[in-house]
């Protein structure tokens, strides 16, 4: 009997599924076909219609984490310092869901930054999600909840706060439970609001 296209979809969906079940519990550098077959229960060999070579399974994979990272729910609150406030919470590992975003972020570094097109992908992104930031702090700003000066300056020093802040948690959870994360994440922004 023929294959359907509902079959290759709901295939391709359980694909994703083992892709993404290795990156969170291997991490990125643990990310190979033996290791998705394994997950799957299939021959590596079904894999390579899919992911014909280790770099295709890579970039398949980097799409997968950049899809699932711009579908993830997003904390809603309003606009100025309280909009910041949660844009930023929404990147720290807050919940199991998170972490393994994080870890897997974290752990597809090494790929991006040995890789040119990898590398200028990931600093777009990373500029994007500035820009995004910046229009937070300015939107503050404009309500007075910021004291006057540079957004785009005061977006690099939050990004560069929180994703320092990951890293940590990531590699001592038990000294940086959510709590505490939500609690830095405050003291940070209560050092932006002290000048005002």
């Amino acid at each position: 009997m023929p294959r359907t296209k509902g079959d290759h979809e709901a295939r391709r969906r359980d694909v994703s599924a083992a892709v993404w079940q290795v990156m969170a519990t291997r991490g990125f550098a643990g990310l190979t076909l033996r290791a998705v077959a394994a997950e799957l229960g299939a021959t590596t060999g079904l894999l390579t219609h899919y992911f014909p070579t280790k770099h295709t399974l890579v970039e398949y994979a980097l799409d997968l984490l950049e899809q699932r990272t711009v579908s993830r729910p997003r904390r809603h609150a309003g606009a100025g310092l309280a909009a910041l406030r949660a844009a930023l919470l929404d990147i720290l590992p807050l919940t199991p869901e998170a972490t393994d975003s994080n870890r897997i972020w974290v752990s597809s570094w090494d790929a991006a930054l040995s890789d040119p097109d990898l590398s200028t992908g990931y600093a777009r992104k990373y500029a994007q999600s500035r820009d995004r930031l910046s229009e937070l702090v300015a939107a503050a700003q404009e309500l007075g909840e910021l004291p006057p000066g540079d957004p785009a300056r005061i977006a690099t020093g939050a990004q560069s706060f929180v994703l320092g802040l990951v890293v940590q948690a990531l590699f001592d959870p038990a000294a940086f439970p959510p709590q505490r994360q939500a609690e830095l994440l405050d003291d940070y922004l209560a050092t932006l609001t002290a000048s005002h």
